[in-house]
């Protein structure tokens, strides 16, 4: 249940919200907003995104507590998709696989759970980021086969669309139609920060930096403790660095690697930033960590990790991380 208040003095306004669990009695969340009320309709416009884009991550943590605690036996679809975005925030390779076999799970219990298509093709997004594939050509073949089922199940489910585009740009390749995805998921939803960050991510692939950088950044600002947030930081990074400006690029993929610890990803752009930035001494010790996690990583590797459109980014990437110590 949200509840609060709204006080007025002068030509200010301030709401108070919280949100508390309905059995338990429980406060989830709790915030205030302040605004001037020069324009009543833009401040509740304002007002409700905020609002929604700040308890949604809240909500979803509330029920994977409650499924987490029900009996395996009584599992429900529902049951096995939230177990399986419980599993996704581990950010291990087992939980993972655990993620991807409880959405198959709720799958076969709802074969027209559209959101559950969408999150088992994100699956195989994380899978191709992390280098944890097994087999590239089936997987790939399997999250588009997911992601199209998402959206043949899902044409007004604002998750599964955002999921199953963000799968088919990156790791598919299928960049426009992945973009198409997404936007029809932000008209459904605009308060979804998940569809933000997924734009964000995709308009990287296209070259498009600065429109990248506004969807991340307003991912950020609806759902500051979003589980993605990490994810919004680590693409403005990215955004810069293929802009030319990699001291920006260093300072938000530090950030990114501070919650995402040995991301794969985040630890590529941070030693090719710090390379193209003339702190080679960093980015060496970045790569040094980087190639005891995968010693397998090299240069014609990488190539397949980014589903880049533009070649002189292609170009940059492999620059910085060659003077960061990649090998051939």
């Amino acid at each position: 249940m949200l509840e609060g208040g709204v006080r007025k003095a002068a030509n200010r306004v301030r709401i108070t919200a919280q949100l508390i669990d309905a059995v338990s009695g429980a406060h989830l969340w709790a915030d205030r907003f302040e605004r001037s009320i020069a324009d009543i309709f833009d401040l509740q416009d304002e007002l409700t995104e905020s609002v929604v884009g700040a308890i949604a991550p809240k909500l979803e943590q509330a029920e994977i507590e409650r499924a987490k605690h029900k009996p395996t036996g009584s599992l429900d679809a529902y049951d096995c998709y939230l177990r399986g975005l419980a599993n996704l925030r581990a950010k291990t390779r087992e939980a993972g696989n655990e993620a991807l076999r409880l959405f198959y799970k709720a799958i076969e219990l709802d074969p027209d759970f559209a959101s559950a298509y969408g999150m088992a093709a994100w699956c195989y997004h994380r899978r191709k980021g992390r280098r944890w594939m097994v087999d590239p050509v089936q997987e790939t073949s399997e999250a588009a086969r997911l992601a199209r089922r998402a959206v043949e199940f899902g044409k007004e489910d604002a998750v599964a669309l955002s999921r199953a585009g963000v799968a088919l740009a990156y790791v598919v390749g299928e960049l426009d139609d992945g973009v198409a995805l997404i936007d029809r998921a932000l008209v459904l939803n605009p308060n979804l920060a998940a569809a933000w960050t997924f734009g964000g991510w995709v308009r990287i692939y296209l070259g498009e930096s600065q429109g990248a950088i506004e969807c991340l950044t307003h991912a950020m600002r609806l759902s500051p403790l979003d589980p993605l947030m990490a994810a919004a930081e680590y693409g403005i990074a990215f955004a810069h660095f293929f802009a030319g400006r990699y001291e920006e690029a260093s300072s938000w993929a530090e950030k990114a690697v501070r919650e995402l610890r040995d991301h794969h990803g985040a630890l590529r752009l941070l030693a090719a930033s710090r390379a193209l930035a003339g702190r080679l001494d960093g980015a060496q010790e970045v790569m040094s960590h980087l190639r005891e996690i995968d010693p397998t990583l090299c240069i014609s590797g990488v190539r397949d990790l980014m589903p880049l459109r533009r070649s002189s980014d292609v170009a940059k990437y492999v620059e910085g991380l060659r003077e960061a110590g990649l090998p051939e």
